[in-house]
């Protein structure tokens, strides 16, 4: 990934630093392993604390989350997830949220699905089993036949385009610098791009606040691969859990 200026001196000491480093407008928090709770719920505060839940409307300040585990079995692997349905205008799915990839979106199995699909993308690659985790038990989310998604957002129950104060993810098992995540303005313009920490077999957690909701945009990309059934020693796969983002407000 290349770097320009001093703008991203500041990011790659605020990820070294794990926790809570302030750059001009927005705040960097992240973490591995044991860190990743801490750093999750210092996220949540940064946001405004309250969880908004599921719930049509616009709330002043607080965070939505989605952690998969509510989802049908229907709506998860081996079958595909829905782009839109955590933005629907009714609860608890009214969350304000909508992802594109090129491929195709999955959400892993449970472990008592009527399909017989094994749990962690098992399915996909029996080793993902092992080296995948979950922070909020038990279903994970990946792109597949792609390795990047993007996430735009709406005023929760409505169709009207939102920004946000931030975004944040937990990643399970993040092995190179590759996987990182974009965030983009309602015209168009980067506001930058932020490197997750490693964590080999583990969870990372990485969440950018900004100080006012600028956020129309966020590419993820989920290590240098794409899910698959012939993954190598030289490729990095990683998935995600619970996503986390700051109420979205209408676009002005």
């Amino acid at each position: 990934m290349k770097r320009r200026g001093w703008w991203w001196i500041l990011v790659f000491v605020g990820l070294l630093a794990g926790c809570g480093e302030k750059i001009p407008g927005a705040t960097i928090l992240s973490g591995s392993g044991e860190e990743v709770a801490a750093r999750v719920d210092e996220y949540r505060q940064t946001l405004g604390g309250m969880n908004n839940g599921g719930a049509p409307g616009n709330f002043r300040t607080g965070y939505r989350e989605v952690n998969w585990d509510s989802l049908p079995d229907e709506l998860a692997s081996p079958n595909d997830y829905e782009p839109d349905f955590f933005n629907a205008k009714e609860e608890p799915r009214a969350r304000g949220m909508l992802l594109f990839t090129t491929g195709t979106l999955r959400v892993s199995a449970d472990s008592d699905n009527p399909y017989g699909a094994a749990p962690r993308f098992g399915d996909i690659n029996p080793g993902y089993a092992d080296v995948f985790h979950a922070f909020s038990e038990e279903r994970l989310f990946s792109p597949i036949g792609s390795n990047i998604v993007e996430v735009t957002f709406f005023v929760p129950g409505t169709d009207t385009p939102a920004v946000t104060r931030g975004f944040g993810a937990i990643y399970t098992d993040v092995d190179t610098e590759h996987t990182a995540f974009e965030y983009f303005n309602k015209d168009g313009n980067s506001l930058g791009a932020f490197d997750v920490p490693l964590s080999d077999n583990g969870l990372s957690f990485l969440g950018v606040a900004f100080d006012d909701p600028i956020v129309f945009k966020v590419r993820i990309t989920y290590g240098t691969v794409a899910l698959g059934p012939d993954d190598s020693p030289e490729n990095d796969v990683a998935v995600m859990d619970n996503f986390i983002f700051g109420e979205p407000q209408a676009v002005r």
